[in-house]
Order: structure tokens, then C-alpha cells, then sequence
């Protein structure tokens, strides 16, 4: 399989690529971010991971520049707002919420050093609460405000412990002024709400969610949801009171979602009002983790989604249970262009240690996608 890749990192190096990024800059330039995790990844002075690197392309995507490195930038989100670019995430893992600004194209960045320049809400020292968490998944703008998804991991116990909320802001409000956000209740997941034909999940808990509109109107946080055994489930979390109040409903807050236990991208396509995304739907229940398959998939009303295109497949000789094993294509974030859709990739293959610690930052391009929605 060939790839056009961002970036490539030894496994070697025991450093893993994650978090993916893109977004076309007003300019005409494709701008992108990533951050580094595993042992050997930088850390910060509090002995966590907490490097992002920054990437421009002038060709569409064909070729890359690093432009720069950003210390205190994780799971970060690059959007564009106006005419200038911003990155919003935490400040390592499990840290504060912090937003940057470039107002050169991603070359320079503010620094988030007080509330009045960046950190938007403060996270407790070295893993203690509030742990804030998140993916690079949408800033939406609806309604006047602009919508972003997080988490608070209190207890910081992966899957169980995350707490889903959602930050919001006035659009024409100063993006780097904390008084100006909004933080909404954090709902912990229980583990009583999964239906019975679930079995009995392994750390149960949600995470990673998507800010969406839907047709009628109101906003919901459609989150991937850790259902093992039990694979591609959702779960839609109703945003209220502009952002100041979330809510769930155990008897209808659950979908079937194609990839839903890994992080995906939702967008809603302005010209067919369909809402898409790019994830890794199992193809194989038995293996409720894998990430060798990414697909296109669609849905016209956020709860019944379609098979649209197989994107990515692994290609390699390895047999089954190796290839899910072994490689990944995960963590996709993508955007419209024109009639194309743009995506950046996770990927783990050919040397990486296994699917989940990606060796690769890989960049696609998928022609004329509309096309393929006719029959979705």
C-alpha cells in the first residue's frame, strides 16, 4: 500500500503519532497538527506528553513543510474562524482546555498563559481532577455560538471514569478570553443504562463526541462509546440552554453506530444536508477493537447510518487476526473540499508495534464523494 505521508516516526523511537488534524486555511494552503504519545514521547515538566508539531502544504495536500512544534498542545482541534486559525485542546494529557490563535498561517501561535490569553478551564495537577480530555473532533458553529466537545475523567479511569460535557462561546466574543466560555454539567456514564443484549461491558463509559445539528434543529453530542463485548454502538447526549445543560435518555440515546467504539469525525454536508463520517466500522464482531478497515459511511437523520465506501483496507499478506492486530487507520479528521472530501490518518502498518501505536500520519483524498451519496 502506498501512502502520502505527513509524517513517518520509527517505532523504534518507542514515540507514537496521534491526533490528527486539517483544515484549509483562508488563504488557499492546507494547514495540520498532530501530537507524539508512547514511552518514548516528549513529556512535559509534570512527566506527561503534552508535543504537537504543526504542518502546511501549498500543493493540496501532495507535499508537506513542518512548520513548528507546540509545547502544552494535545488532542488538539485546528478550526478556522474569521480570518485566522485556531487550536483548541488540552495542554497535555489529561490537562486544562486551552485555545491558540495563528494569525500568520500556522507559523506562530499565542501562548495560553492566563485566562485572558488562552487557558480556558484550569485542570488539576499531574493527573488530579478535573482531568480534562478530548479528540480533534468538530468546532461547530450553531446558533451564534461555537460548540466543542470534552470530557472530565473523574476518577481518571479510562472508559469508566469519563464525564461528557460541552464548552461554547459567543462567535463574535474574543475566542482567547475565558469569561467569555460557557462549560455545561459534566454526566458521568452509568453503567446500568447499556440495554441487556449488550452482555457485560468492559468499562462501560463514553468519550471523544461529535457537537452536531440535527435537521429540526437542536444539538446533541453523538459520542463513541465503550461497549465491549458489544461493537458499534453510539450514544447521543441532548446539549441544552445554549450550551449550559447536557442530558441523556437510556431508552433512546443509544444507536447503532459502524465504528462507534473508536473516535470518529460527524460533519454535515451542506449541499445534501447528509451528515458523514469516516470510521472504523467492525467487520468482524469478534474483534470489537479492530481498525484495519476505514469506511465512508452516511445518514440522513444522525440515527440510521449506511455503508457508503470502503476506503482503507489493509492490503498486506498477514493473516486475520494478525492484520487487526498489527494495523490501524484511525483517528481520521477530515474535511469538505469543494467536491472532495480531505482526511488525515492515524496509521499504524508495516513495522508498527500494533494497531494502536501508529508509526505513520497519513494524508488522502476521496474525488467527487456526492456522488457516491445518491444510493445512501
Amino acid at each position: 500500500m502506498r501512502f502520502n505521508e505527513l509524517r513517518y516516526q520509527d517505532p523504534i523511537t518507542r514515540t507514537y503519532l496521534g491526533s490528527p488534524s486539517i483544515v484549509r486555511l483562508p488563504g488557499g494552503d492546507l494547514l495540520a497538527t498532530h501530537d507524539y504519545f508512547g514511552p518514548g514521547a516528549p513529556l512535559s515538566h509534570e512527566g506527561i506528553p503534552h508535543l504537537s508539531s504543526v504542518y502546511r502544504s501549498s500543493d493540496n495536500g501532495a507535499t508537506w513543510t513542518n512548520l513548528t512544534h507546540i509545547a502544552g498542545a494535545w488532542w488538539s482541534t485546528l478550526f478556522v474562524h474569521g480570518p485566522d486559525v485556531y487550536l483548541l485542546g488540552v495542554s497535555q494529557e489529561y490537562g486544562s482546555i486551552v485555545i491558540r490563535r495563528s494569525q500568520d498561517g500556522g507559523a506562530t501561535w499565542s501562548h495560553p498563559a492566563d485566562e485572558r490569553t488562552g487557558l480556558l478551564f484550569r485542570g488539576g495537577p499531574r493527573l488530579e481532577p478535573p482531568n480534562y480530555h478530548c479528540a480533534p473532533t468538530p468546532v461547530l458553529l450553531a446558533t451564534g455560538r461555537l460548540y466543542r466537545a470534552f470530557e472530565d475523567c473523574d476518577p481518571c479511569v479510562w472508559g469508566s471514569g469519563f464525564r461528557s460535557l460541552v464548552i461554547s462561546v459567543d462567535a463574535n466574543a474574543d475566542l482567547l478570553n475565558a469569561a467569555h466560555w460557557t462549560m455545561s454539567n459534566k454526566l458521568r456514564f452509568d453503567p446500568e443504562w447499556p440495554p441487556a443484549d449488550w452482555g457485560q461491558p468492559e468499562r462501560p463509559g463514553w468519550l471523544e463526541g461529535n457537537v452536531v445539528q440535527a435537521p429540526d434543529g437542536t444539538l446533541w453530542n453523538i459520542l463513541r462509546v465503550n461497549s465491549r463485548p458489544a461493537v458499534n454502538k453510539a450514544a447521543l447526549v441532548r446539549i441544552e440552554d445554549a450550551g449550559r445543560r447536557v442530558t441523556f435518555d437510556p431508552q433512546t440515546g443509544f444507536i447503532e453506530f459502524p465504528g462507534g467504539m473508536t473516535k470518529f469525525t460527524i460533519r454535515r454536508d451542506p449541499v445534501t444536508g447528509m451528515y458523514l463520517t469516516l470510521s472504523n466500522n467492525v467487520t468482524r464482531p469478534a474483534y470489537a477493537t479492530q481498525r484495519n478497515v476505514l469506511s465512508l459511511h452516511a445518514s440522513r437523520d444522525l440515527r440510521q447510518w449506511q455503508h457508503v465506501r470502503t476506503l482503507l483496507e489493509d492490503d498486506s499478506p498477514l493473516p486475520v487476526e494478525e492484520s487487526i492486530r498489527l494495523v490501524g487507520f484511525q483517528y481520521v479528521d477530515w474535511q469538505f473540499d469543494g467536491d472532495d472530501l480531505i482526511y488525515l490518518v492515524r496509521t499504524a502498518y508495516d513495522g508498527a508495534h500494533n494497531y494502536h501505536d501508529s508509526n505513520r500520519i497519513t494524508f488522502h483524498r476521496l474525488e467527487g464523494f456526492r456522488q457516491l451519496l445518491v444510493a445512501a
